[in-house]
């Protein structure tokens, strides 16, 4: 399939709609003396946090302006999750509470947008129970809220776009970000790989590749604005530039991302073992900018489990890969997803996952019990294990991979690590708080004008999730 391009003439449909939004916004304010705000929550993954950069990007050009209070905001949009149950509960329980606010003021404007509302029957749900929902749009109509907004307040009943598509690119959106010093930046979107398990195919549509030259002018402005570290996002981005027709890879990109002046430090996710060459890994090894941390899911040791996962290797090829990645970068971060109590999963396939995590002691993982989406192939099969029994495995996961942290941290006591500086501590606001080259969270005595730089910590303290060091 051939990716496709948002048109000029399309979008400046969406900038008529925007233009509309700040005309409407400032007799607004003309009138109440105010702004009219806007309030955004997101749920799930790296990409969704992306596209609500692009919405407050919209939302903010249309002058609205922001408010971490839902209480006191005039539109309130949940862009949402369709991976794992309990996000879309959340959702549910969030709106729930909103009706009682509508309630109070009819005028506030109510959306969900997202992966789980391009979901029909999740759609049909919200429709019935949560009739004070205002508009509702899937991941394929986001370049359109513009208009569905401008239709929202202006029309009587639910706005709803969840329109079918493979997916297409928008090139023009405007982007809001949360930090200056860091930016996600999307290559791809969408995914070819069918997991059994996954919504993700069904609700971010096919594979396609951003052109690598929007991809680069889109860095060179970042840079110049100020930003230093980047993160390329995609479903999976090792199968970037398939689609695109040119002799560019993901590696060929990363090189490319290497050499621009300004970029310091260079991240991405997420990698599918199926499609790791060993041309990505040398290309990891060899630019300087990359980071030498990697997030290769596994997400079940056995290769009874990885077949009905439709994963499309096996654990001897997934612990080579491993192996050839250790041998060419000694003491590089390796991250992982896994799903423990897959249908089919028996004690015995568990106990192979276990032997991976403790073969490959991972620095950090993202561990999740099986969660049955409806639509999918996965959904249809019958458990093995008992309720009980799954979440015993869980727990011992979780016991086993804590420790393993513990002591990969311990690795670090003493050392010299360069640190980007985030901003200030969670856990403790008298710290400040950054990253090292291989994402561990370091907490340190400083200044909120060091925010942006990279300083040299010597690290003192080993926690759990995090460690803890002075300036050198």
């Amino acid at each position: 399939m051939a990716t496709t391009k948002i048109t000029k003439e399309e979008w400046a449909v969406s900038e008529e709609y925007i233009a509309r939004l700040r005309e409407d916004n400032a007799n607004f304010a003309a009138l109440c003396g105010r702004p009219r705000l806007a309030h955004t929550e997101t749920y799930g993954c790296q990409q969704n946090v992306n596209d609500t950069e692009r919405i407050r990007g919209m939302l903010h050009k249309a002058g609205f302006e922001f408010t971490e209070n839902a209480g006191e905001a005039d539109l309130i949009i949940y862009n949402t999750c369709a991976v794992r149950e309990n996000a879309e509960q959340k959702v549910f329980g969030r709106l729930g509470i909103l009706k009682h606010l509508k309630e109070q003021r009819p005028e506030l404007m109510v959306a969900v947008c997202g992966c789980m509302v391009q979901q029909e029957h999740i759609t049909e749900k919200i429709k019935k129970v949560h009739d004070h929902v205002d508009l509702i749009f899937g991941t394929h109509a986001l370049w359109r809220m513009p208009q569905l907004l401008y239709k929202a307040m202006h029309d009587a009943g639910v706005v709803v776009d969840i329109t079918e598509s493979d997916g297409s690119i928008a090139e023009d959106v405007p982007i809001m970000r949360d930090k200056e010093q860091k930016a996600w930046v999307s290559v791809m979107y969408g995914c070819n790989n069918f997991c059994t398990y996954c919504i993700v195919p069904y609700v971010r549509g096919r594979e396609r590749s951003r052109a690598p030259e929007d991809i680069m002018a889109e860095v060179r402005c970042l840079v110049k604005n100020g930003t230093s570290e980047i993160s390329l996002l995609g479903q999976n981005v090792n199968s970037y530039g398939k689609d695109l027709g040119l002799d560019i890879d993901f590696a060929d990109l990363l090189r490319m991302i290497n050499e621009i002046e300004g970029v310091r430090r260079i991240r991405f996710m997420t990698s599918h073992p199926k499609d790791l060459t060993d041309k990505l890994i040398y290309t990891i090894r060899d630019c300087d900018k990359v980071c030498k941390q990697l997030h290769l899911p596994f997400q079940a040791g056995s290769n009874k489990i990885l077949k009905q996962m439709n994963r499309h290797y096996t654990r001897e090829q997934y612990l080579a890969i491993i192996d050839k990645v250790k041998a060419e970068m000694p003491g590089i971060a390796l991250t992982t997803d896994v799903i423990v109590g897959f249908p089919t999963e028996t004690n015995e396939d568990f106990k192979d996952t276990m032997d991976i995590i403790k073969y490959v002691r991972y620095d950090s993982i993202f561990s999740f019990i099986y969660s049955r989406r409806e639509g999918t192939p996965a959904a249809k099969l019958d458990f093995v294990l008992s309720d009980e029994e799954i979440h015993k495995n869980f727990d011992e996961l979780l016991r086993v991979q804590n420790g393993i942290c513990k002591e990969k941290n311990l690795e670090y006591v003493g050392r010299i690590e360069t640190v980007l500086v985030d901003g200030v501590s969670k856990t403790n606001k008298e710290l400040m708080t950054g990253r090292t080259e291989s994402g561990k969270i370091v907490n340190f005595a400083g200044t909120p004008d060091m925010v942006g730089n990279y300083i040299d910590i010597r690290i003192t303290k080993a926690k759990q999730w995090s460690l803890e060091g002075q300036i050198e």
